[in-house]
């Protein structure tokens, strides 16, 4: 019997689901029942009827569906897969800028630890954190970790006052504007399409900016037959699944997120044979923390239903 024989087998045996993430090894998108980003997999957690879930994806996406779903088993196939951004922001700086302001609201990026979102008023990801941000009451939002996603939506709603934390995604980062232009250079016919965890000046070379299923749509919408992707490459998977026929391109440091790629189908086996690598959480810290996930479900569901109205 295959590994994926072996986990197919197992996954009826447990009742249990896997969830991945876009970044992570295709192989791994291959076997799992739920694909997507942050903001899809947060939303697909809730109500899940299966008593297990597989999360592969990095730690904090582990606990955001444990939050969500107490009841439920929530297994990590490797516990080291984790995520730098997720711990750049602290309690303390979050208590001053609330001294600060009276009227803020922080607004807290999924991509972050429970503990940073027990501090905070809402969560929001890369798919819906411009509309959020709209819906708020609060004239001042402290967004935490990440600085550029917090720029990239303070351009959107410039009728807010931003306070910026110093976080950021060392692989979006790492994408070099001089990398691009290189790039573009060698297919001029491509689009730059980037994810708005990338710097300013990336994204100021850009043709699109969205979130990883943001850019996926948008290439599958596009007139255009050839793309440079500016995010994580296992993204490429997706792409390449749903529109063979267009080509896509990363610049020539390959965006690679390390512990996303942590993730094997061997560790999703031993997981689901042994029952390691469980999530847990002091349910003070649950409690705390599923608030603003809750308030940043309803109110995306909110901005999706006035739009269809």
């Amino acid at each position: 019997m295959t590994v994926r024989e072996e986990i197919e087998q197992l996954k009826k045996e447990k009742n249990a689901v896997i969830l991945a993430h876009y970044y992570v090894r295709s192989e791994v998108q291959e076997i799992a029942d739920y694909i997507g980003d942050s903001f899809y997999l947060s939303k697909v957690a809730v109500g899940l009827k299966e008593q297990t879930i597989v999360f592969c994806g990095v730690s904090f996406m582990g606990e955001s569906a444990k939050v969500l779903n107490p009841e439920k088993t929530v297994l990590m196939p490797d516990v080291h897969a984790d995520c730098a951004m997720a711990h750049m922001a602290d309690p303390e700086t979050i208590r001053r800028v609330r001294e600060k302001y009276e009227d803020v609201a922080v607004v807290c990026y999924i991509n972050s630890t429970a503990e940073l979102k027990r501090y905070s008023d809402v969560c929001v990801t890369s798919a819906n954190a411009v509309q959020i941000v709209k819906a708020l009451p609060n004239r001042n939002i402290f967004f935490i970790p990440d600085r550029n996603l917090a720029h990239f939506v303070a351009e959107q709603v410039p009728e807010k006052h931003f306070i910026f934390n110093e976080g950021f995604c060392p692989i979006h980062e790492n994408i070099q504007t001089d990398q691009i232009r290189k790039a573009r250079k060698e297919h001029p016919d491509a689009e730059v399409l980037s994810h708005p965890e990338c710097t300013q000046k990336v994204l100021e070379l850009s043709d699109y900016v969205g979130s990883t299923s943001g850019i996926i749509k948008y290439a599958g919408e596009s007139s255009a037959d050839e793309f440079i992707i500016c995010t994580e490459n296992g993204v490429i998977a997706e792409l390449e699944k749903r529109y063979p026929d267009k080509k896509f391109y990363f610049t020539d440091t390959v965006p690679v997120c390390g512990d996303m790629k942590l993730i094997t189908l061997e560790k999703i086996l031993h997981v689901l044979k042994t029952g390691e690598n469980e999530v847990t959480l002091d349910e003070g810290l649950r409690e705390e923390s599923e608030k603003p996930l809750k308030d940043m479900l309803k109110l995306a569901k909110q901005a999706e239903q006035e739009k269809k109205d």
